[in-house]
């Protein structure tokens, strides 16, 4: 009987227990962080009466009599599902979504406990330290990297209060860009000037930008509305300075002359010949008569007529204006005499584009690649004549490139000569080659502008259309060891085009005075050029880097490396059939500043925030996971230890290796649930009552069983 009374007492002891651990569960349903607990109950030690025998013959077998001898708590499970995540207006305080604890220590690193309640915050010495002080483990920026290395070992997180970051000087600068590949661009900018009387000839002086005289192949320009010229070899114009004019003397019985127009072929003529036979002791007048009407029998077809003057001067015009007639016109003399002029007084010359080399010789026919080499060509054969016989070239006329891209002839005067210019430009085209060529119009429309008079001395000048090459630009700021800043401009220009390799661009680096990049004049600019592939992905570019030096006390030769891209991939730099536009610039250098905010990322990085608009990770908070949560010891303040039966911690970064990821601005609830644990008040009230009625009627058999004696 007094066993009842035993097992009553047990099952009052055990459900007091289950009910302390309740209400301490109810106590922190506002604690944060707080993990509530269960209590485990568990059966003692049975009294055996007897023990259990196994069949024997016809008589089965018999179970083992015991009787219990009540419960008790054998343990307690501390439950360690998530708690719900609410957001904060702290952006100190910091939630785990998921497993781990935070590290904090109360001795410097010494000793290490463990928190889900991440309400942190910075003492007075730049600590982050939870409610009791305890200070947070992490890791540090190291200054030297100016990374944070999580591989080393946890220390306090200290962030020393009024820190300031010293200016970085830019050692990077990275840069995506499109340069525009088309055949219609919106980003131009006018062909270099060239001087009168510049030579063409390699190496050419830099003109104010910086750039050869030279440089940029007319092939890949653009005419004033930005529509390319595209030229193709062999591809141009027909350009004459002066009046071609024959006077022809008397011819004897026994010559014979005769002048072929080769005819431009797109009409479907070719080879007319005129042929000239003067009668024997014709005077002049009757040979230049002969001569007219033989010319003029075939103007419908070669498109030249002929006129003769009181003088029995013939005068020869390419009517060129007439559907019918050639826009080319080639006149050879057979030689004979009779005063037909001979190939020495042609006055019309072909200038055609070759990609590859350059013709400027005068006299005869003349190959060009860049504006450089049209001008002096142009120049040189504008000058050759001998006007006065005495076999010097004195005239003076001038041919340059102005600042809007435009050729500028000008014809001042002054020397014995000296004639009246009648320039007169035309398209040139040859069907009668094995390679046909074919009229650029927009070249020939460009230099057509030309087309005018200019008596000798008479102050008047000739423009053609503006000469444009594609063009993009981009500048950024970096920075010197003092933290000033200077602006770095990148400008591309259109250079060359091989359909083959690709196309190339200039580039042009340049920076503000008194800064410097380069070791020549003009020391604050920097040229080089960039090569595309035919693809449009990137070739190569040059130069790597630039060496610049502010010249303002900071320190000297600071070099800047450039990144555009990778070669033959399309990770930087590009040209395509597309806009020219800069998608992205970006440098790593920045001023001094002072810390003005922080704010805490899901890996648990402190970004610190400073006035020069600089942000970067300062330090990261450690993690925590255990092989047994429930091994965890409780110490009170919401803090846990260590124990043999939790295992060793496992140190990391949060989000890696099974720990959750930190919420900044939010603090992780109890995990507490009240309807689970008022339902469970009653589950255990109604079993303490349950066994206090055990021992009462216990008692009452005692009662019953004492007054037997009676």
């Amino acid at each position: 009987m007094l066993k009842s009374l035993f097992s009553g007492v047990s099952g009052l002891q055990s459900h007091q227990v289950a009910m302390d651990v309740e209400s301490n569960n109810i106590a922190n349903v506002n604690t944060t962080g707080f993990k509530y607990s269960r209590a485990n109950f568990s059966d003692l030690l049975s009294q055996t009466k007897s023990i259990a025998t196994a069949p024997q013959g016809q008589l089965g077998g018999k179970n083992p009599v015991q009787i219990g001898l009540g419960s008790t708590i054998s343990s307690q499970t501390r439950i360690f599902s998530q708690g719900s995540v609410q957001n904060s207006d702290k952006n100190t305080d910091v939630a785990i979504q998921g497993d781990g604890f935070f590290i904090i220590s109360p001795d410097g690193g010494n000793t290490y406990k463990y928190t889900r309640a991440g309400d942190f915050k910075f003492d007075a010495g730049g600590n982050f330290v939870d409610n009791n002080g305890f200070i947070a483990q992490g890791w540090l920026r190291d200054p030297v990297t100016g990374k944070v290395d999580s591989t080393a070992p946890i220390e306090d997180i200290n962030i020393p209060p009024g820190l300031t970051t010293p200016a970085q000087p830019t050692q990077e600068v990275v840069l995506k860009a499109n340069l525009n590949s088309g055949s219609t661009v919106e980003s131009f900018s006018p062909a270099y000037t060239v001087a009168s009387g510049t030579s063409n000839v390699q190496p050419a002086a830099k003109d104010e930008n910086g750039l050869e005289v030279n440089s940029g192949d007319i092939g890949v320009m653009f005419n004033e509305v930005g529509e390319a010229f595209s030229l193709q070899k062999n591809q141009g114009t027909w350009i004459s300075f002066k009046s071609s004019v024959a006077e022809p003397g008397t011819v004897g019985s026994a010559d014979d002359m005769t002048a072929h127009f080769n005819v431009d072929p797109e009409l479907g003529i070719s080879g007319n010949k005129v042929d000239i036979t003067a009668s024997a002791g014709a005077d002049a007048t009757e040979t230049a008569n002969n001569y007219v009407a033989a010319i003029n029998a075939k103007t419908a077809i070669t498109g030249v007529s002929a006129s003769v003057d009181a003088n029995n001067k013939i005068t020869l015009t390419n009517t060129n204006g007439v559907s019918s007639a050639s826009h080319n016109i080639d006149f050879v003399v057979d030689s004979g005499g009779g005063g037909l002029a001979d190939a020495s007084d042609t006055t019309a010359r072909r200038y055609q584009y070759d990609p590859a080399s350059a013709n400027v010789a005068t006299g005869g026919d003349k190959t060009f690649t860049t504006m450089a080499d049209l001008r002096k060509a142009m120049e040189d054969e504008a000058n050759s004549y001998d006007g006065d016989g005495d076999g010097t070239l004195e005239s003076k006329i001038e041919i340059s490139v102005t600042e809007q891209g435009k050729f500028e002839i000008k014809n001042p005067g002054g020397s014995d000569d000296d004639y009246d210019m009648n320039i007169k430009i035309t398209s040139y085209t040859d069907q009668r080659s094995s390679s046909t060529v074919v009229d650029n119009e927009r070249f020939t429309r460009s230099m057509e502008a030309l087309n005018s008079v200019l008596p000798a001395g008479g102050g008047g000048k000739a423009y053609s259309q503006g000469f444009n090459a594609a063009t993009h630009s981009s500048s950024i700021d970096i920075f010197d060891s003092l933290g000033s800043k200077h602006t770095l401009r990148t400008e591309f220009r259109k250079t060359a085009l091989d359909t083959t390799t690709g196309s190339t661009w200039d580039m042009k680096l340049s920076v503000p005075d008194p800064a410097t990049i380069d070791t020549i004049p003009p020391y604050n600019q920097k040229t080089g050029s960039i090569r595309f592939n035919n693809d449009g992905s990137l070739a190569t570019y040059n130069p790597p880097n630039v060496s610049f030096s502010a010249n303002n006390g900071s320190a000297p030769d600071q070099q800047v490396n450039l990144s555009f891209g990778t070669a033959n991939k399309f990770d930087g730099m590009t040209s395509f059939d597309s806009k020219s536009a800069t998608s992205g610039i970006s440098q790593d250098g920045y001023t001094g500043g002072d810390l003005v905010g922080i704010r805490i990322d899901q890996s648990g990085t402190l970004i610190g925030s400073f006035s020069n608009g600089r942000s970067f990770g300062l330090a990261q908070i450690g993690m925590a996971k255990f092989t047994n949560n429930e091994g965890l010891s409780v110490e009170g303040g919401n803090v846990y230890n260590q124990t043999a039966n939790s295992g060793d911690p496992i140190i990391g970064t949060a989000a890696t290796a099974g720990r959750g990821f930190i919420q900044s601005s939010a603090l992780e609830a109890s995990n507490v649930d009240l309807s689970r644990s008022l339902t469970q008040l009653i589950i255990i009230q109604r079993g303490y009552q349950a066994n206090g009625k055990t021992i009462t009627t216990s008692d009452q058999m005692l009662q019953t069983l004492i007054g037997l004696k009676n």
